[in-house]
């Protein structure tokens, strides 16, 4: 009876992220790891990232293929991103495994702040149509990739929103193309952090199933209401980033009385 209510809260869950992302766009995954240990009930805070990491990869990849059918994917850029990206995140999930799992979620907490920050700053934010990646940004591409694959991989988090400002930021492509874009990074590192925890047993295979179901039911019906909501995505976008920040000062206050700070 208890695991057939854990398998709802998982699907309940990845219904909840996956609708945020198909709203808001990249960055609901960061509620992936806080739904995983504070609602499903995973107990393990590394098992909870690695099947986080998965279930996220997966979703991220459908929602790819949707961008990819809209023509809102800069292959080449995304590409190059991504391969950098998977050294990054496979460096980053090995130094995460060895991190004792309290303290990774108050680190994961404080990262949150962050991501916060930059969904606010980028919520209006736009670029310039028709950029390429060539030998003069592909530097810059690729060492963005592998600081945001780095702490993707760390943290066991699909990156959106660390992903996006690094395209931007590197490449200066809209925010709408980058959120496309960022999926192909997204759906490496999640697979590539993944795959990493699954060598060490740290993922939960039945759990991702669940969620990853619940993710695609929930992206349906958050994109079908993103499509109505067009004209409120900054204000949307600022409403998530509120709702992180009270996920992430909860993580914070949590971690802090189970480490007796």
């Amino acid at each position: 009876m208890m695991a057939d209510v854990t398998y709802l809260l998982s699907a309940l869950s990845g219904v909840a992220v996956g609708f945020t992302l198909g709203l808001v766009g990249g960055g609901g995954s960061i509620l992936a790891v806080p739904l995983m240990v504070y609602v499903v009930g995973v107990k393990n805070p590394h098992i909870a990232i690695g099947t986080a990491a998965l279930a996220v990869a997966v979703n991220a990849l459908a929602g790819l293929a949707s961008h990819a059918r809209a023509h809102n994917v800069n292959w080449r850029c995304g590409g190059a991103y991504a391969l950098a990206g998977v050294a990054g995140a496979f460096a980053g999930s090995s130094a995460g495994k060895a991190v004792d799992g309290q303290h990774l979620l108050l680190l994961f907490a404080l990262l949150m702040l962050v991501i916060a920050g930059l969904m606010f700053r980028n919520r209006g934010q736009e670029g310039i149509e028709g950029v390429v990646c060539n030998r003069d940004n592909f530097p810059k591409v690729t060492a963005f990739g592998f600081g945001t694959g780095v702490l993707s991989g760390f943290f066991g988090i699909g990156g959106g929103f660390l992903i996006v400002p690094g395209l931007v930021a590197s490449t200066a492509m809209p925010v709408g193309r980058a959120v496309g874009t960022s999926l192909v990074a997204v759906t490496a590192f999640g697979l590539t952090t993944a795959f990493n925890y699954a060598l060490s047993g740290l993922v939960d295979w039945p759990l991702a199933g669940t969620f990853i179901v619940g993710g695609v039911l929930g992206s349906v019906a958050g994109t079908a209401l993103s499509r109505r909501m067009a004209a409120d995505k900054g204000r949307l976008s600022t409403v998530f980033a509120g709702l992180v920040v009270v996920v992430a000062l909860y993580m914070i206050w949590q971690g802090i009385g189970r480490l007796g700070l």
